[in-house]
């Protein structure tokens, strides 16, 4: 699979990527910046001059310590979204009925990127 998310600003979206998320950064084209994931997918960040952000997530990667990388988001000064009609914990994980966990977070252009803790895999 390959996901594709816009970004108007290449330089900022980067290093939170490269640094932020822990993607492995493989190429600046004309048009896109390209990564792979840690299981080898590739993810390109296309450059867009403008869109807006969608009102829902756009892409997510399934973690298996979801309150770690709550916690490594925090250190690198990026907030956990709050929702009104979840009831999410201090850090900002919403616990689904079936134990599922998620958090959800936005990258530097508005896109919005999500963790995911399933207990059935």
């Amino acid at each position: 699979m390959i996901g594709f998310i816009p970004t108007r600003d290449a330089d900022a979206a980067r290093p939170f990527f490269e640094q932020v998320l822990g993607l492995v950064f493989v190429s600046d084209v004309a048009f896109a910046l390209v990564f792979r994931t840690a299981h080898g997918s590739m993810l390109r960040l296309v450059r867009v001059e403008e869109f807006t952000p969608a009102p829902f997530t756009i892409l997510g990667w399934e973690v298996t310590e979801i309150e770690q990388k709550a916690r490594d988001l925090a250190g690198h000064g990026v907030a956990c979204l709050r929702f009104p009609f979840l009831d999410q914990d201090e850090a900002g994980i919403w616990t689904a009925p079936s134990g599922d966990k998620v958090l959800w977070f936005k990258d530097p252009d508005g896109n919005t990127l999500s963790f995911s803790q399933h207990l059935q895999l």
